[in-house]
Formats: C-alpha cells, structure tokens, sequence
C-alpha cells in the first residue's frame, strides 16, 4: 500500500507558499476583472508570512498545514483568509499523528476541510468560488480510490478535476462576493479563488506523489 511520511513532508507547503507567491500577479490580474483586485497580493502575503516561519524548523506536513492556516485565518483579510485558513486548519487536524499518510487518511483530511469551508460559508458547487475546483476534486480522488486505483493515481485524477472545476467557473455567473453584484457580467472571466484553489491542490498532490513509498 502506498504512503508518505508525515513527519518529512511539511516542505510541501513551501513549495505550495511558493507557488502562489509566484502567480500573485495572475491572480490579483484574474481578481481584478470581477472583483478586488486583490487576491494573489493577499494570498502571497499569508503564504510568504507562514514560509518565513516555517523555513529551517523541518516541520511534519501537519505542523507546516497548522503554521499556514493559523496564519491565513489570523493576519491576512478579505475573504480567503478564513477560508483557506479553516480549510488548512482542519487539514492539519485530521492528520495530526497519522506517521503515515495513505489514501484513506488523505480522503479524510480533503474532507474535512471542505466541511470546514462549507461550515463558515453558504457557498456551493456553481456559485463560481473555490468549491468548484475543491468539490470536484475530492470527489474524483474518492472515485479512484473506490475503484481501486493506487494512491498516486488517485492523486493525478484530483488534480485533473481540480482544473477542469477551475475551468468550469469561466462560464458561471458569481452568486457569492462582490462579483455577484456584476450579474452576468461576470461570466467569461475565471474565479481567484477556484484558481489559487487548483494551484494549491496541485501542489500538495504533487508533492504527496513524489514521496510516495
């Protein structure tokens, strides 16, 4: 059965703060069209603020999680902070003492911060937001695994539903936030969030697969 250490892997989110400090201007570019402008300056704000902390400190992946929600939900504004920050939060929480990380304890740490988000939010799959990106990618990386595809296919299978959901916003029409004020005129344009959200699920699925042993 294929898994990854916990306690080696919390330069996964390193890679993941630099990832989105280094699309900031794409992001806030993608924000500008429908909404503050201000996403990827804010998301690399938080992201920066948690690599700063955890550089040199060798943190388990559920250490850096905690570290970068804690940070998300405590110094950074707008609406992605809490957000991420819950979600990030209860990653952490999930798999806080799991030694090794499998796909049924990756299932349950996806879970359990999609129920975090949907826990402070009204938002649902169509509303054009990150959970088109995060709802479609649990669900095909439970699709795998229920079919029995090994853990690091299951893995690839996310990351694809989670830029195909990222795709899927182009042609929504914003119900949540400051660009559902736009109506349709917010149509044709991707979503920050659901954006940022593949960015980063790419990243921490990327970063699981290549140490899967």
């Amino acid at each position: 059965m294929q898994t990854f250490d916990n306690a080696s892997s919390g330069a996964i989110v390193l890679s993941m703060a630099e990832r989105i400090i280094e699309n900031r201007a794409y992001l806030s570019e993608i924000d500008g069209k429908i909404g503050d402008g201000d996403h990827g300056v804010n998301m690399a704000k938080g992201f920066g603020m948690a690599a700063e902390r955890l550089k040199g400190t060798d943190a388990s992946l559920s250490g850096a999680l905690d570290t970068l929600g804690t940070v998300l939900m405590t110094e950074i504004g707008g609406s992605m902070g809490p957000l991420y920050g819950v979600m990030f939060t209860e990653f952490a929480e999930t798999i806080e003492g799991v030694e090794k990380i499998d796909a049924a304890a990756f299932s349950k740490m996806l879970h359990a911060g999609l129920a975090g988000i949907q826990s402070i939010g009204s938002a649902k799959v169509g509303d054009k937001t990150l959970l088109d990106t995060l709802v479609p990618a649990v669900e095909a990386f439970d699709t795998a695994t229920a079919e029995g595809k090994p853990f690091g296919a299951a893995l690839e299978d996310l990351v694809a539903a989670a830029e195909k959901g990222r795709d899927s916003t182009i042609d929504l029409v914003a119900k949540i936030g400051r660009a559902s004020r736009l109506g349709e005129r917010s149509r044709g344009v991707l979503d920050a969030g659901a954006t940022s959200c593949a960015i980063l699920l790419k990243e921490l699925s990327d970063g699981a697969r290549a140490r899967l042993a």
